[in-house]
């Protein structure tokens, strides 16, 4: 496997274990519809929340969590409205972007609630 999809998984996986220790159940890791794929759908009291990880060597270019654009939210949503129907949940709904910075051994990760909303 690349380097690149081996630093993706570690940052998911830490972005999955900030997660559970912050009160959030994970109902789903890399959850596919299509051609589309939802990082980590998790739910918090009432809400169905929808995480994009984004994970760098560093943050020269940027954060991580800013590489998340209009496409990749419209793709978020589409997918996450199949999920919705397909397990006929009654919740509301929140998108949030974990940007996890891995350097040697250590990370940062800064967890962006309600990153965005959809856009009729």
């Amino acid at each position: 496997m690349a380097e690149h999809n081996d630093k993706g998984l570690a940052g998911e996986e830490l972005a999955a274990e900030f997660l559970s220790q912050n009160g959030y159940a994970l109902l789903e890791k890399n959850w596919r519809f299509g051609r589309e794929e939802i990082d980590i759908l998790a739910q918090k009291d009432n809400t169905l929340v929808v995480v994009e990880v984004k994970t760098r060597s560093g943050s020269f270019f940027g954060e991580p969590e800013e590489f998340v654009n209009r496409q990749k939210q419209k793709n978020l949503i589409k997918a996450v409205n199949a999920y919705i129907e397909k397990n006929d949940l009654d919740l509301e709904v929140r998108f949030d972007i974990i940007g996890v910075i891995l350097t040697g051994k250590s990370h940062a990760i800064n967890h962006v609630e309600d990153a965005f909303h959809p856009v009729a």
